[in-house]
């Protein structure tokens, strides 16, 4: 017998909650293979089974929260053990009891066969939102029930919903008598709303705000992406350019590359810029490593990378920790204005967003529409007055609408 116990994480995380089983009861495991995905506060990890056998036993269910070293499972050699298991030889033996017995050991395998074949999104999505598995159409031709299946089951009418969910109690309602639904936040949510609340409570908060004539930025990205595309392998987005931007005013004000650790504050000689990226899970920051010694290929190519693991659940915690400025990008989604909150204990975070063509004066007589795009870089007051930070948000937009320049710097 194994104790598959749930292992040490990292420092700052004790505990996790069980995503998703992917070996159930009965099922043969061997050394190495993954049994079991935990989603912690930061990112999803998968735990193996350190002996090969048959799981014998699962300690916590999906959706349960598990603390490190705790026992989740169980592995052993041989079939499952069954109540049947411990009755005495000769209560086993009794002509009568067999046929019982041969109907139960058959019983496991049969479940497993009707279990639903689904990919992790689409089991943690349908515990939250109390949707049986079994009762979800699929168009998957292996018949993999996908994330999108359970929101266009969520989505059905009433009249269409499966019999089953006829069955289902009535929504809680509120006090007033109007009808709610009840969903439990997940892990990483809940961390996220745990980070951003002690933000705005411990730190002194504001935010100044610019606008970029992007016109430069775009035509030298029109000319050059083919053949930056055929030299790297990557495309050339405009984050590179807000990134070496940032690193080059970081430079001018170390203090915006600063945190504060008691009374004192460290100033960080390194420039790990965070990016942030939206997840179905919520919003992660993976940082990009040693910005002011890559090149633009190099640090699209590491935002790509580390885009495509947030998004498929694969980033490590080595992946997020020790980044010393962040950079988030709202205009993906259309927004034209916000204020960014701090991604803590930084002490400041570029907000860009979406570009617009407006009318611009540029001189007394004559305007021209131009694409511009409006920034805004929140910092924390305790140790960054609002000249420093006003100077900063200055020497990225003189940056990046002189791009040479900002190759110079490169």
């Amino acid at each position: 017998m194994a104790e598959i116990k749930v292992p040490e994480l990292a420092e700052s995380i004790t505990e996790g909650t069980i995503a998703q089983w992917l070996k159930q009861p009965g099922d043969h495991v061997d050394k190495g293979e993954y049994i079991v995905e935990l989603e912690t506060d930061k990112v999803n990890v998968e735990v193996i089974s350190e002996e090969a056998g048959t799981i014998q036993e699962l300690k916590a269910g999906e959706g349960d929260t598990v603390e490190v070293g705790q026992v989740i499972a169980i592995v052993g050699e041989g079939a499952v053990a069954t109540p049947e298991a411990s009755e005495t030889k000769e209560e086993a033996a009794a002509p009568k009891e067999e046929p019982v017995q041969e109907q139960q050991t058959e019983q496991p395998a049969e479940d497993k066969k009707d279990r639903p074949i689904a990919s992790p999104a689409a089991r943690k999505l349908a515990r939250e939102k109390g949707i049986d598995l079994s009762q979800v159409q699929t168009t998957d031709p292996l018949g993999r029930v996908r994330k999108q299946d359970i929101e266009n089951h969520q989505n059905k009418p009433a009249a269409q919903a499966a019999p089953a969910a006829e069955t289902k109690a009535p929504a809680p309602k509120k006090d007033d008598g109007k009808p709610v639904v009840r969903e439990k936040m997940s892990r990483r949510r809940q961390t996220i709303a745990k980070r951003l609340v002690e933000v705005k409570q411990t730190t002194a908060m504001l935010t100044t705000f610019n606008e970029i004539d992007m016109t430069a930025v775009m035509d030298l990205r029109k000319r050059k992406k083919e053949k930056f595309f055929d030299d790297h392998d990557v495309r050339l987005g405009f984050m590179s350019f807000f990134t070496k931007a940032v690193v080059a005013a970081l430079k001018k004000y170390p203090y915006v590359n600063a945190e504060i650790d008691g009374n004192e504050v460290i100033l960080k000689q390194y420039f790990d810029v965070g990016v942030a990226v939206s997840t179905d899970d919520g919003l992660v920051v993976p940082v990009v490593r040693d910005c002011d010694r890559k090149n633009f290929a190099e640090i699209e190519g590491d935002i790509m990378e580390l885009a495509t693991k947030a998004r498929n659940n694969k980033l490590s915690l080595s992946d997020l920790q020790g980044g010393s400025f962040t950079i988030t990008n709202g205009g993906v989604f259309g927004s034209l204005l916000s204020t960014p909150i701090l991604n803590g204990p930084q002490v400041g975070i570029l907000g860009m967003h979406t570009i617009q063509w407006r009318p611009v004066a540029i001189d007394k007589d004559t305007m021209e529409n131009r694409p511009m795009m409006y920034i805004a870089m929140s910092y924390d007051h305790r140790i960054i007055d609002g000249k420093e930070a006003v100077g900063f948000l200055v020497t990225v937009k003189e940056l990046l609408e002189n791009p040479e320049d900002l190759l110079l710097e490169g």
